[in-house]
């Protein structure tokens, strides 16, 4: 007979895991990386010092774990929003939508476009963006764009995360969000054939 002990064991890790990430996120969106501390995230996690240590070797590396886990929240948001039975230009707009719609999720705007660059550089952040949504819009746009060049549809998927990315600031700033969807829909419809 084996023992529960180890799934027991695996399953207290991943809680502990989980309780500092939600204690970052909190923390990260409210002060900011500079402003959130250690001791408030081992607090608000109700964890030991040592325990963050053990899955984070500071706080840089867990709010890069912080924004990995947004920005595959982000990717799934778009995942689930564009079945693949949607023709190219439609499953672009939805996933478009759930991008934006994802992006309001209060903090994920600050964490992903402004706190992410400033604390880990772009090139970091552009990695976090290539593994999950810059991957599906590239698709998006191959699917739509048949016979485009690599490199172009490259450059044009980079342009239109740069526009969804401006749309979801603006959007946090008080921009109204059935103008910037309107504006995106003119942008794709120009764009991409019917």
């Amino acid at each position: 007979m084996t023992s529960d002990r180890p799934r027991r064991q695996q399953a207290r890790t991943e809680a502990t895991r989980l309780a500092l990430l939600d204690a970052a996120r909190e923390q990260f969106v409210a002060r900011g990386h500079a402003g959130a501390s250690t001791p408030a995230i081992v607090e608000a996690a109700a964890v030991t010092r040592g325990a963050l240590y053990h899955h984070f070797a500071d706080k840089r590396a867990l709010f890069h774990a912080v924004l990995a886990r947004e920005a595959k929240a982000v990717a799934d948001d778009i995942a689930h929003a564009t079945p693949a039975a949607l023709a190219p230009r439609a499953a672009l707009e939805a996933g478009s939508r759930a991008y934006l719609a994802s992006m309001a999720t209060p903090g994920r705007t600050r964490l992903l476009l402004v706190e992410g660059p400033a604390v880990l550089g772009h090139e970091a952040v552009a990695a976090l963006d290539a593994a999950h949504a810059a991957r599906a819009l590239r698709e998006g746009l191959a699917a739509a764009l048949v016979g485009m060049p690599g490199d172009t549809l490259d450059a044009i998927a980079s342009l239109l995360s740069a526009a969804f990315d401006r749309a979801a600031l603006d959007i946090e700033a008080g921009a109204r969000e059935d103008v910037v969807h309107a504006a995106i829909a003119w942008m794709l419809g120009r764009l991409l054939p019917g």
